[in-house]
C-alpha cells in the first residue's frame, strides 16, 4: 500500500527549495507552506484512497480495445469523475481558463503523489496538461475560449499525435498532410503510441497532431501543429458531429498497462477537420511547449515510481527474517533490514529518490521565476536555467527511477521476482520512462547540443557559481562530508562540460558519444549539492526543541551515504567524458 511522503515533500519545499524562493513573483503571492500543506494533504488523501487500490487491478485488466472505442479499467471512470469534482484538473492552469494558477513547484510534489499512486492514471490528466499549454500559448483567441475551459476543467483530455510508424524520434520523417479548406484543413495519416488517444473518460478529446501541409518544405522545417478534435466543436460550445478519426488498435505493453496506448488513423474518409495552430511550419517550436511540460514531468514519474519501490522493499525488509546478520548480538535471526548489503541498497534507494525530488523540484520553481518574476533579467536567467535542466531531470531521474526499481527488487530476493508480491509492477511500469517524450540519447543530446552549445555554457556557468558559492559556505559539522563531495563533483562536472564542448566542436560524433555519461554526472552532482543543502537545513532544524529528531536525523544519514557511495562515480564518469569518445565513434559497427 502506497502512503504519500508528505513529511519528506513538505522539507523539500520548504526547507530544501524554500517557500521564499518565488518572492517577486505576484502570481504566487499567495504561496505558502500552510498553502502546501493543505494541496498535499487532499493530494495524499486522493492518491491514497482513490488511486491506489486501483494500482495492481488496472495493471491485471489493462485497457480493452474494441471498434467502437476504448474502455479503461475499472475504477478508472469513477477516479476521473472524482478528480474532476476535486479540482485538481485545475491546479496549474491561468484563473483566465477556470484554473487556479498554483505555482508548477508545489503542483509537481502533487504529481509525484499521483504518479506513485497510479502512473497508468496519471498519464490521462498530464497529457492533457500538455496540450492545454500548448494551445494557450500559441491559440488564437477563437481557439482558447473554444477549448481551454473544458479541458482545464477536465471535462476533455487532450494528447499529443507525433510519431508515426515509420518515423520514430525522427520528426523529419513525419508524413502526416494538411490540405487547406475554408478555414480549416483536412488531415491525413497514421500516428502511433498516442497515450489516451482514445478512452471512455472524457466527452471529448482535443488532439495535437504534427503534420505538413501540401507543399510545404522538407524536414523539420515544413511541419505544423494542428488541433484535431474527436467531436467537432459547435459555435456555442456543445460538441458537434464525429470528426474523421479512429483508433484503430491498442498496445499490449510490459507497464503502465491501465494507460490506452494507441494506433490513431486520421482520414479514412474525407480527411479529419484541422485546425492550425499558430504559425505555418513552426510546429517543431510549438511542440517544445508541450514537449518542455512533459519532460519535466515524465522525469517526476522517475523517483515517484522508485519511492513506491522503496517503500514496499523497506516494509518487505523490516519484516522478513532471513539469516544472521554479522556483527556482534545475540545471534538470533533479524529481519534482514539488519543486513549490511540490504542497508547499502535501502540507502542506495532513498538517497536518490531525495536528490531527484530536490533536483526537479528546484527546476519546477526555476521555470516558475522565469514565468512570473517581475524583473525581466531575473525572469530571463530562471527560464534559462530551467530549460538547461529540464534535459538532465528526465535523463537521470528516469534512469535512475528504473535501476531503483530494479533493486527493490533485489531487497525481495526471489519473492521479488513473483507477481504477486507487487514489486515488478513498478519495474515494468518504470522502464518507459527512459524512452518516451524522448530517449535518454536524445536528452543527453538537447543537453550537449542545444542547453550547452546555444550559449557555450553561460546559463550552466551561472549555475554553477551560484553553487560553488553556496558550497563555499559554512557548514554545520555534520554536513561538511557532503558538502565537500559535493564540491569535489562539481569541479569534475565543469571540467566535463569543457571537454564535451571541446570535444563537440572538433567533431559533432564524440560529443554524442559521451553526452549520457556527461548527463549521468550532471544528475549526480546537482543532486549531491541539494543534498548538501538539505543536510545543512536539517543539522539547523535538529537545534529547534521541537525538531523531528529521528525524522531530521534521518536526513543526515541519506546526505553522508549520497557523498561517500555516490558523488565517487562522478569522477569514473569524468574519465569516460574526457577520453572515451574515440572507443565508440572509432568501433566498426560490423563487429558488434
Amino acid at each position: 500500500m502506497y502512503r504519500a511522503p508528505l513529511q519528506d515533500l513538505q522539507f523539500a519545499l520548504n526547507e530544501v527549495i524554500g517557500t521564499a524562493v518565488l518572492s517577486g513573483c505576484d502570481s504566487f503571492a499567495d504561496y505558502s507552506a500552510d498553502l502546501s500543506e493543505s494541496v498535499l494533504t487532499e493530494a495524499a488523501r486522493f492518491g491514497e484512497q482513490v488511486l491506489d487500490p486501483l494500482f495492481a487491478s488496472a495493471d491485471r485488466e489493462g485497457a480493452q480495445w474494441s471498434p467502437t472505442g476504448v474502455r479503461t479499467p475499472a475504477g478508472f471512470k469513477e477516479a476521473y469523475s472524482q478528480l474532476i469534482a476535486g479540482g485538481w484538473t485545475q491546479l496549474r492552469a491561468a484563473p483566465e481558463f477556470g484554473g487556479q494558477g498554483l505555482p508548477s513547484v508545489l503542483v509537481t510534489a502533487v504529481e509525484e503523489i499521483w504518479a506513485a499512486a497510479n502512473l497508468a492514471f496519471r498519464l490521462c490528466p498530464m497529457l492533457t496538461q500538455s496540450a492545454t499549454e500548448a494551445i494557450a500559448h500559441c491559440g488564437t483567441e477563437t481557439q482558447k475560449r473554444t477549448y481551454l475551459t473544458p479541458m482545464v476543467k477536465g471535462d476533455w483530455t487532450g494528447t499529443m499525435n507525433l510519431t508515426e510508424p515509420q518515423a520514430g524520434s525522427d520528426l523529419a520523417r513525419v508524413r502526416t498532410r494538411a490540405t487547406a479548406e475554408q478555414d480549416h484543413f483536412r488531415i491525413f495519416g497514421e500516428k502511433i503510441y498516442i497515450t489516451y488517444g482514445e478512452h471512455d473518460l472524457s466527452a471529448n478529446i482535443v488532439h495535437l497532431v504534427l503534420g505538413r501541409i501540401d507543399g510545404a518544405p522538407e524536414g523539420v522545417r515544413g511541419i505544423s501543429l494542428f488541433i484535431v478534435p474527436k467531436y467537432l466543436v459547435n459555435p456555442d460550445g456543445t460538441l458537434g458531429e464525429r470528426n474523421d478519426l479512429q483508433c484503430v488498435s491498442i498496445e499490449h505493453k510490459l507497464g503502465i498497462r491501465g494507460s490506452p496506448t494507441c494506433s490513431m488513423v486520421f482520414g479514412q474518409r474525407d480527411g479529419a477537420i484541422g485546425f492550425l495552430l499558430g504559425e505555418a511550419n513552426r510546429g517543431l517550436e510549438y511542440m517544445f511547449i508541450m514537449m518542455n511540460a512533459a519532460r519535466l514531468c515524465v522525469g517526476l514519474e522517475g523517483y515517484a515510481v522508485a519511492d513506491r519501490a522503496y517503500q514496499r522493499a523497506l516494509d518487505w525488509a523490516r519484516t522478513r527474517i532471513q539469516g544472521k546478520p554479522p556483527g556482534p548480538g545475540t545471534g538470533a535471526p533479524l529481519p534482514i533490514a539488519h543486513h549490511p548489503d540490504v542497508r547499502r541498497m535501502l540507502l542506495t534507494m532513498r538517497s536518490q529518490i531525495e536528490a531527484m525530488r530536490y533536483l526537479t523540484l528546484y527546476t519546477a520553481a526555476q521555470l516558475d521565476i522565469g514565468s512570473a518574476h517581475d524583473d525581466p533579467a531575473i525572469r530571463a536567467a530562471a527560464k534559462a536555467r530551467g530549460e538547461l535542466l529540464i534535459p538532465i531531470v528526465k535523463g537521470w531521474c528516469t534512469e535512475t527511477g528504473f535501476e531503483l526499481a530494479s533493486l527493490g527488487i533485489q531487497i525481495h530476493g526471489g519473492m521479488g521476482f513473483i507477481e504477486e508480491t507487487g514489486a515488478a509492477q513498478s519495474l515494468r511500469d518504470a522502464r518507459i520512462g527512459t524512452i518516451y517524450e524522448g530517449t535518454t540519447g536524445i536528452q543527453a543530446a538537447d543537453l550537449l547540443g542545444r542547453k550547452l552549445a546555444r550559449d557555450r555554457g553561460a546559463a550552466f556557468a551561472a549555475l554553477c557559481a551560484d553553487i560553488r558559492a553556496e558550497l563555499a559556505g559554512p557548514a554545520e559539522p555534520s554536513a561538511r562530508a557532503i558538502q565537500a563531495a559535493a564540491s569535489d563533483a562539481l569541479v569534475q562536472l565543469t571540467r566535463a562540460v569543457e571537454d564535451a564542448l571541446t570535444a563537440t566542436a572538433a567533431d559533432a560524433r564524440a560529443g554524442a558519444a559521451i553526452s549520457v555519461p556527461l548527463l549521468r554526472m550532471a544528475g549526480l552532482t546537482f543532486g549531491g549539492w541539494l543534498q548538501a543543502r538539505a543536510a545543512a537545513r536539517a543539522a539547523r532544524g535538529l537545534a529547534r526543541p521541537e525538531a523531528p529528531a529521528d525524522f531530521l536525523q534521518g536526513k543526515l544519514q541519506s546526505a553522508r551515504f549520497y557523498g561517500e557511495h555516490l558523488l565517487p562515480q562522478v569522477r569514473g564518469l569524468a574519465m569516460i567524458v574526457a577520453s572515451g569518445g574515440a572507443s565508440v565513434v572509432e568501433a566498426d559497427p560490423a563487429l558488434l
